[in-house]
């Protein structure tokens, strides 16, 4: 036997050696990633799905409140909150919740409302925004020192304009004029030159400047 043909034997022998010994392995192996692509892929589908149930659901919310049956809206976000809690739909639909109660006057079911909705946001820009809103409800029941700490939970580089604004007005309402004129500065600072809030946030200062005048 040639020795090219040697190694070719030798090498075939020794290849169906290693599947004998391996081979239940490799096709154990195989068959878990086909599953988990399969399985992978059912996970997908289903989220898929869930997401627009919720969708759907929150759709209705909407239709509910913008024809003023909240007693309609009601069933739907309980049933958003119970059963898709992990979507963002539940947290837009106990959010609109919250500003129909703060329209309501009923302050503290708004609050309750959005201390869900912050625990149920994932997303970071919407969890500072549900912050805002909430801090926004606590200074209208006011509860000032309440307002600092949700705004303080608030990162500094999200809705900063609006926040340091919101956190002056809390600062005012507490009698903290010096500080109060610091965040409506950093305020205005962060807001574009074309800002239509920007007259508003001046107005703010000003008052602050003629209320101290006058207390001098």
């Amino acid at each position: 036997m040639a020795f090219e043909e040697y190694d070719k034997y030798e090498q075939s022998e020794l290849v169906q050696k290693w599947l004998r010994e391996n081979g239940l392995s490799i096709v154990v192996g195989v068959a878990i990633g086909l599953v988990g692509i399969f399985g992978w892929q059912q996970w997908r589908g289903h989220q898929a799905n869930h997401e627009a149930e919720a969708a759907q659901l929150y759709q209705q919310v909407q239709i509910a409140l913008a024809s003023g049956k909240p007693d309609i809206a009601t069933p739907l976000v309980d049933r958003l909150m119970t059963d898709y809690a992990k979507s963002l739909y539940a947290v837009f639909a106990v959010s609109d919740r919250a500003r129909q109660q703060v329209q309501d006057k009923q302050l503290d079911k708004a609050e309750i409302s959005l201390e869900w909705a912050e625990g149920h946001a994932g997303d970071p820009a919407l969890k500072s925004l549900t912050q805002l809103r909430m801090a926004q409800v606590e200074l209208a029941r006011d509860n000032g020192a309440a307002a600092l700490a949700t705004l303080d939970r608030i990162p500094a580089n999200s809705y900063r304009g609006l926040a340091q604004e919101l956190r002056g007005d809390v600062l005012v309402k507490l009698g903290r004029s010096d500080d109060a004129r610091k965040a409506y500065q950093t305020a205005l600072s962060a807001l574009s030159e074309e800002a239509p809030q920007r007259g508003a946030l001046q107005m703010k200062l000003d008052d602050l400047a003629t209320a101290g005048k006058q207390g001098a």
